[in-house]
């Protein structure tokens, strides 16, 4: 009975129109820190660990590439610390995950070919993507525009760009980057191209995402990495105890979707 009506009250609290919020300077003076300290452990991972997987155990690695390899996705909640400690985020959440999938019979030159037709991701990534397009391209550097749709509960629509950046390593190794420059929630989903809220004052469900890509041509296919940062509101005071949980749950859900949704499209004849 009390589970039930703890369920009662999260659905009622979710299905109220949100209050608007707003992305606070102090609140991007937390992130962008996050950020550049993730960045440099990255870029010191390029050195050695090329996929999270090869820092571990022998026989922990060896379990999961088995594991990936039988058509598993792995996802693991990351945080990046600062002299050891966590970095407070006044008035937002950052959530940061990375996800790891194998996609068999795929090459390397296939799947970046398939990840830069950005005019055509809404066909492989719907629901969650509505509208994709390729805005600019320099060489590997790309502008592109997606429409998503986020759905618990209550249904979110976000028109966002981002700076996307490839980098090859060598013949079977490459990273992609894609940093959000603009996200503005749509002010009413149920009309996808009217009027949009004030970018950094609304629902307050997405206001960064940054999304770090690995690629690795091996065993008769590529492993792919993603990694995915991203800042949105704070939980409502009196509420985190109930909503927390549920709140967290969407990005490791958004990841697992992208991951999955890339390597079945990948496979497909």
């Amino acid at each position: 009975m009390m589970r039930h009506l703890l369920l009662v009250a999260l659905v009622l609290e979710l299905s109220r129109p949100v209050s608007a919020a707003e992305l606070k300077p102090t609140t991007v003076t937390a992130f962008n820190p996050y950020v550049q300290l993730t960045d440099q452990r990255m870029a010191a991972d390029l050195q050695g660990t090329f996929l999270r997987i090869d820092g571990l155990p022998a026989d922990q690695r060896d379990a999961a590439y088995t594991r990936l390899r039988a058509g598993e996705v792995i996802t693991e909640r990351l945080q990046t610390l600062e002299n050891g400690s966590p970095i407070p985020v006044p008035s937002g959440m950052i959530h940061h995950w990375c996800g790891l999938a194998f996609v068999k019979g795929a090459t390397l030159q296939k799947t970046l070919a398939f990840l830069q037709d950005y005019d055509h991701q809404e066909k492989y990534y719907a629901p969650d993507v509505q509208r994709s397009k390729l805005l600019l391209r320099n060489g590997e550097d790309f502008k592109i525009f997606l429409r998503l749709r986020k759905h618990k509960v209550v249904t979110v629509l976000l028109n966002t760009e981002y700076d996307v950046k490839y980098t090859a390593i060598d013949s079977s190794h490459s990273t992609s980057r894609a940093l959000s420059t603009r996200i503005a929630e749509v002010e009413n989903a149920d009309t996808p191209d009217g009027a949009e809220k004030t970018v950094g004052n609304d629902s307050g469900y997405l206001w960064r995402l940054y999304s770090y890509w690995r690629f690795y041509e091996r065993d008769g296919g590529v492993y792919i990495q993603l990694e995915a940062i991203s800042l949105t509101r704070g939980i409502p005071t009196g509420f985190g105890w109930l909503i927390l949980p549920f709140i967290t749950s969407i990005p490791q859900e958004s990841l697992t979707f992208t991951l999955t949704h890339t390597k079945d499209a990948l496979q497909k004849p």
